[in-house]
């Protein structure tokens, strides 16, 4: 019996992780193989939007032991379990060699670069992230991919750009948008950039799509200690 897309999202639901979107892979698409070497014949993206995920990853083992990573080793435990039960290979965006998990959010879902870089989702805004896939060897009954624009298209003012105190995000050549992450830090790490360590990125919170997914807090600080260490 072909396995239920539905039946995958109710798997992930309990962790605070959501199905987001799949498709069945070609040969260009850099899928791998599952561990025994069977072809892949779906996958299905796994991540994350609004407050679900936090206070499961927040309880956890991880988060409290004091080791590196302890988002990512969280995700690689639970997405890996589920990933056991539904009969599936799990891999992540960390796995190395590196996997093109930016090119196979653009198939699953509607996705698209925003003005920041990061994707922005026409719901999520850029309040998602994604944290693994789901890998099988079977088909999977996956739903009809999202096809709604890009939300930036319609967004005549694109507050995003101007709301950085720093100006970390400046229009370069052609109108491309250069990010200077060395002033970006810098600022992080100030007496002057307590709102954005505390908070979040300024320039994030200022986008107009998907506020009620926006980060708690205690997730946005953690994130922001992350990028000042990274």
């Amino acid at each position: 019996m072909t396995l239920s897309y539905d039946d995958i999202a109710a798997a992930l639901q309990p962790l605070g992780l959501i199905a987001r979107g799949g498709f069945r892979p070609g040969s260009g698409d850099g899928v791998p193989a599952l561990p025994d070497g069977r072809a892949a014949a779906a996958i299905v993206l796994v991540g994350n939007a609004g407050p679900e995920m936090w206070p499961v990853f927040a309880a956890s083992a991880e988060r409290h032991d004091g080791q590196p990573h302890p988002l990512d080793r969280w995700s690689a435990r639970v997405i890996g379990h589920a990933a056991a039960g539904l009969g599936a290979a799990a891999v992540f965006p960390f796995s190395r060699p590196a996997l093109p998990f930016l090119t196979w959010a653009r198939k699953a879902d509607a996705v698209s670069p925003s003005p920041l870089g990061m994707m922005i989702h026409p719901t999520y805004g850029l309040w998602h992230a994604y944290r693994g896939a789901l890998v099988f060897a079977e088909p999977v009954d996956l739903p009809v991919p999202d096809a709604r624009p890009a939300p930036c298209l319609a967004c005549a003012d694109k507050p995003c750009l101007t709301a950085c105190p720093v100006e970390a995000f400046a229009r370069g050549a052609e109108g491309a948008v250069d990010y200077a992450v060395g002033r970006c830090r810098d600022h992080v790490v100030s007496d002057a950039g307590s709102d954005c360590r505390d908070a979040g990125c300024r320039a994030r919170r200022a986008c107009p799509v998907g506020r009620a997914f926006t980060s708690d807090p205690d997730q946005a600080a953690f994130h922001m200690r992350a990028f000042v260490r990274w």
